[in-house]
């Protein structure tokens, strides 16, 4: 592991790592893919401001975020099929991330389940909400992350019909998948990967099988998620799901202001800017690019956050620079974990952890609390 130094490194390890199908399904975009190209890009548009001759003593970079005490403003992102990049991925990635002392969302298209999670960690995780149209098993979504002590509900507002991503059409990845003679091969040359495999019985969509009515199988699960996604989901839900959830909310997918205003009269305690990773609206534009302009609308009437995009710590920092008071990692804890399981998550974090302290202290900040546009280089 001496030899892994940044993020790209754990993702060119991950690639060889993970069978195709699932590697290019978390590292895809929607039709061209310019959006999720330009998540990445347009952070390194901003400059930082170097400053010297500053007391760079006693750094720290502790914060909260939605009140809950954080060792980074980072948390990982709700990420579906995480458990088809290494074997139990979600249990793994969630015990990093609470050793480390970051929170972990567990997605509702996760392989692990929220029982699996709550059974094998100590501390309570997030968990992301998708609204099907089947308002019962939404209900009991909810209570079941509730029974599992989830200390905040993350509900996804930009997920009403599915963005086509090519990759995961040409690779004929289905949810859940089906093996064809192609995949099969794929995976036998990843032969770490398939003992991983082997060694789980966790390998389908565990928060649905045996939840939803009418899915008991494989073959079942698949026509219940090609039709469940709720097209008709409005602003009237949320307001039905936080009275259901009872507990702190964050609204993920807001990319406009207008939209940010609204999202802040529900009463949720956080927004997450966010284009859900360039995955569905193909064109729009960067989540980082959309910031500061959603941080003007809104200003101090809902925590907002940012998701998509951040691959280094430095990106954190230019985050937080322009007014996010959380971030989210997606993709960089997924390379760690096809890359080297529970051990490539903490190994993502530390990466993300050291860069943005030699950042913050090269900027002339001690603290990432006092962080602000001041560390920005202004042309």
């Amino acid at each position: 592991m001496s030899t892994v130094l940044e993020i790209a490194d754990l993702k060119r390890l991950a690639q060889r790592r993970v069978p195709k199908m699932f590697f290019d399904y978390a590292d895809s975009g929607a039709w061209t893919e310019s959006t999720y190209r330009a998540n990445e890009s347009d952070f390194a548009k901003i400059k930082l401001r170097q400053r010297v001759l500053v007391d760079m003593t006693d750094r720290s970079l502790a914060s909260t975020m939605i009140g809950q005490n954080v060792a980074m403003p980072v948390a990982l992102s709700p990420t579906g099929l995480a458990g088809m990049q290494h074997a139990d991925g979600e249990i793994l990635a969630a015990q990093a991330a609470a050793e480390f002392g970051v929170p972990f969302t567990l997605s509702t298209m996760s392989i692990c389940s929220i029982e699996d999670l709550a059974e094998a960690t100590q501390k309570p995780f997030w968990f992301q909400l998708y609204v099907m149209k089947d308002r019962d098993f939404v209900r009991n979504l909810i209570e079941r992350a509730k029974a599992a002590g989830c200390s905040a509900l993350v509900l996804t507002l930009d997920l009403q019909i599915l963005g086509q991503r090519h990759k995961d059409l040409r690779n004929g990845l289905s949810a859940p998948p089906k093996f064809t003679p192609k995949h099969i091969w794929q995976m036998m040359t990843r032969p770490q990967w398939c003992l991983g495999m082997m060694g789980t019985q966790r390998r389908t969509f565990r928060n649905i099988a045996g939840h939803a009515k009418g899915v008991s199988d494989l073959s079942s699960l698949s026509s219940w998620t090609a039709e469940q996604f709720d097209p008709k989901l409005n602003w009237d839900d949320v307001e039905w799901i936080k009275n259901l959830w009872g507990g702190p909310l964050i609204l993920k997918g807001i990319l406009d202001e207008e939209d940010a205003l609204m999202a802040a009269k529900t009463g949720a305690d956080a927004i997450i800017v966010s284009n859900h990773g360039g995955r569905q609206l193909d064109g729009a534009p960067s989540s980082i690019s959309m910031l500061p302009r959603i941080v003007d609308s809104v200003g101090d009437k809902v925590e907002i956050h940012l998701d998509g995009g951040i691959r280094s710590g430095q990106d954190v920092l230019k985050a937080v620079a322009l007014g996010a008071k959380g971030t989210y990692i997606g993709r960089p804890f997924l390379y760690g974990l096809g890359a080297m399981g529970k051990a490539g998550v903490t190994k993502a974090l530390e990466i993300i952890a050291r860069e943005a302290d030699v950042t913050m202290a090269l900027c002339g900040k001690r603290r990432i609390t006092d962080v602000d546009s001041s560390i920005l280089h202004k042309d």
